[in-house]
């Protein structure tokens, strides 16, 4: 009877604890589809904010891009919007064009994707609640490529090559030198100046055939000048600012900075 007893008694605790113990975990799962929900939705805003922000500022320097792809890192949301702090938020821009100058006879320039990286951010929750205030990165940086093709038509001489080589921008071209057909070669020096402005100068020419002659030389350098020109890389957002121009396979590799930006302000 003792054995049928026990067994009468334990049963139902045991029902009762699994019972419990389901109960617990349903509702876990309840809670944390309801946080996970929450949380994307106050990321998402986040993220079309500061998208929107961006937007205004590409339009407001006269240039163009896809709208804004924004990613902020990292998770949970609501965990960084607590702590006021974010380690990284990506923000691509497709198409992005703009004025590549005057110098240029007011050619546009494309850079296909500017990869845009804001570290160190910092945004106080009532910022994310009602978009007032600022997002501020301690840290942005850019890079894009401008590829040979749109720098052919900006130096606008007919037979031009631009290409990279040996970690330097070489061009080539066919010269018509006293009734002979040269193809000359130089290498240019990339120089950054304010205002975002790349100047390209070539040096260093050299021609197979090219004859031992001043006059022949001195036409060859004058050619070659022409070859020179400035290029405006596009205006960027946030700050931006030119730092490093690279040659690659495909084209210019600009890399561009800014420190202490406002994510989600429109103006400059």
């Amino acid at each position: 009877m003792g054995e049928v007893y026990g067994d009468e008694r334990v049963r139902p605790r045991r029902r009762w604890g699994r019972r419990l113990l389901i109960t617990f975990i349903v509702l876990l799962l309840i809670l944390g589809g309801i946080a996970a929900v929450v949380d994307r939705v106050g990321k998402n805003y986040a993220e079309r904010m500061i998208s929107d922000k961006v937007a205004e500022q590409v339009a407001n320097q006269k240039a163009t891009s896809e709208k804004p792809d924004v990613t902020i890192e990292g998770f949970p949301f609501v965990t960084q919007v607590v702590r006021g702090h974010y380690d990284e938020i990506k923000i691509g821009l497709t198409n992005l064009s703009g004025s590549a100058g005057s110098v240029a006879n007011n050619k546009t320039v494309t850079i296909k994707f500017l990869d845009v990286r804001a570290k160190d951010v910092t945004a106080p929750i009532e910022t994310i609640r009602s978009g007032n205030g600022n997002i501020v990165a301690g840290t942005v940086t850019g890079a894009g490529t401008i590829d040979y093709a749109q720098l052919v038509k900006l130096v606008n001489q007919p037979g031009v090559k631009l290409t990279a080589k040996d970690g330097k921008l070489t061009g080539s071209a066919p010269v018509q030198v006293l009734g002979q057909t040269l193809n000359v070669t130089g290498t240019a020096e990339l120089t950054v100046k304010s205002g975002n402005v790349v100047q390209v100068r070539f040096s260093n020419v050299s021609a197979e055939g090219l004859p031992d002659n001043p006059i022949v030389k001195g036409l060859v350098n004058s050619y070659v000048n022409k070859l020179a020109f400035d290029l405006r890389v596009p205006a960027l957002p946030l700050k931006l600012t030119v730092q490093k121009v690279e040659p690659e396979a495909d084209g210019l590799k600009v890399t561009a900075g800014a420190s202490d930006v406002a994510l989600n302000s429109s103006g400059l």
